[in-house]
């Protein structure tokens, strides 16, 4: 794609040079009406109530937001005919925010496909000014900023929570070209970044399919074995069916100990040692584990779960437990570990079960579709029982058997997840093409004027 013919140094670092006939222009200076939110109390069912839009609603990647899920909120009517989003206004994340997902992210409002609308205390709106600036194409200027880590120079941190100083980030400069190249640049990312999300849409919906191949595998080969040829006998449990007529039905309990007793030889010389602590987040649905966070032995020994090398750690809290947060622990760098209070810890017996059997099949589905039914409410979440989970039922073969399948599992799921990860790069690389594509547009390193 061709450059413009000639440039000028826009005296800022980030943005370098722009087309010689583009001005510079700070945010503040591009916009109006900049006003912040509010959260306001629980509906009543009366001409008060709004529907309110959270950061949790913000859909970055298409820089919009979700509109199913919006949350109603009570206003008083003073309040609320200040705060009512008009079609194009822009939405910034105030406060919020981690280290991974720092605020500052930004959106627009459509009117068109949205219900009427206020925003809560963690955002602040504005309006682009209509004679200067295109709000498109300030919202692409600002997704270019949050994907540079610009935004991260003002933010103040505060007991825990980010917040954006937004007097001091609407200080930094913008490039701005006419107002008729800034709709044909909108025009052109809007078209090229719709092509990209429907590549990447294709590509997410081959990753399911993969996802689906993969529990189906696992499903199948747990209840049936590997011999097609073998004399069926019914479980007397629905989600298994049938099974090989020399197998067996067992629960949980009677193939592993839960929760076991962290009193044993292992941590008996254990003072101030350092071991292996897994918060929930460092828990994977992959079925992958994050040790690098260590702490002392004497901090962690009462009041978090403990596991060892081999056991089967189970989040038990919703939506962890569904989502599939059940790791087979291996490879464990110190000599026991602890874990946060929301894991059922599953030790497999030796003499019963191959652990990487046991793995698969409380890994697999049924137990997570079925186990949400049987979750109970406590402090706000739900959690599932450890009852349920010892008297899970599922089919076991004789352990010779247990170590075939595990094994044909771990060579067959490896190719789906290797297909997976190279999907998974596919999107990455599409999405890093998009957001340099908007980098590019905003400060005119390519001209789209003959694009559209």
């Amino acid at each position: 794609m061709k450059r413009y013919p000639e440039y000028k140094d826009s005296s800022v670092k980030w943005i370098g040079e722009i087309p010689k006939h583009w001005g510079m222009r700070k945010i503040k200076n591009t916009q109006s009406d900049l006003i912040g939110g509010v959260w306001g109390n629980e509906p009543e069912g009366n001409e008060n109530d709004i529907y309110c839009i959270r950061v949790a609603d913000f859909n970055y990647e298409q820089l919009t937001f979700s509109t199913h899920n919006l949350t109603l909120r009570n206003i008083p009517l003073k309040e609320k005919d200040k705060r009512i989003l008009r079609s194009n206004d822009l939405l910034v994340e105030k406060s919020g925010g981690g280290e991974k997902s720092p605020v500052g992210k930004t959106v627009i409002f459509n009117a068109e496909i949205s219900r009427r609308s206020v925003t809560s205390n963690f955002i602040t709106k504005f309006t682009a000014k209509p004679d200067l600036c295109f709000p498109k194409y300030l919202l692409y200027c600002l997704s270019f900023f949050y994907h540079i880590g610009l935004t991260r120079k003002h933010i103040k941190q505060t007991t825990g929570i980010q917040n954006l100083d937004i007097d001091s980030y609407f200080q930094e400069r913008i490039p701005l070209p006419t107002l008729e190249e800034q709709i044909q640049i909108v025009t052109f990312l809007d078209r090229k970044t719709e092509q990209i999300d429907e590549l990447i849409r294709i590509k997410e919906r081959r990753i399911e399919l993969l996802q689906e191949q993969r529990t189906a595998l696992i499903n199948q080969t747990v209840t049936k074995g590997l011999d097609p040829n073998v004399k069926m006998k019914p479980s007397g449990v629905e989600w298994i069916g049938e099974i090989p007529a020399h197998w067996d039905v067992l629960r949980t309990k009677h193939v592993g100990l839960s929760n076991p007793s962290k009193n044993n030889t292992k941590t008996a010389c254990l003072k101030d040692d350092l071991v292996v602590f897994l918060p929930m987040e460092r828990v994977h649905t992959d079925g992958t584990i994050d040790q690098e966070l260590r702490l002392p032995y004497s901090q962690l020994k009462n009041g978090y779960t403990y596991f060892e090398e081999g056991d089967i750690l189970i989040a038990k809290v919703t939506p962890c437990f569904e989502n599939g947060k059940i790791v087979h622990i291996k490879n464990l760098t110190t000599s026991v570990g602890f874990g946060s209070t929301e894991f059922i810890v599953i030790r497999p017996d030796l003499q019963k079960v191959f652990p990487s059997f046991l793995h698969y099949i409380l890994y697999n589905a049924p137990l997570r579709s079925i186990g949400k039914h049987f979750m109970k409410s406590a402090i706000g979440l739900k959690r599932v029982p450890t009852e349920f989970v010892e008297n899970f039922r599922m089919p076991i073969p004789t352990y010779q058997e247990q170590q075939q399948i595990a094994n044909f599992l771990k060579q067959k799921t490896e190719q789906i997840d290797d297909l997976i990860v190279v999907e998974q790069r596919k999107i990455e690389l599409l999405k890093e093409y998009r957001q340099s594509l908007i980098s590019e547009a905003v400060t005119g390193k390519i001209d789209v004027r003959n694009e559209v």
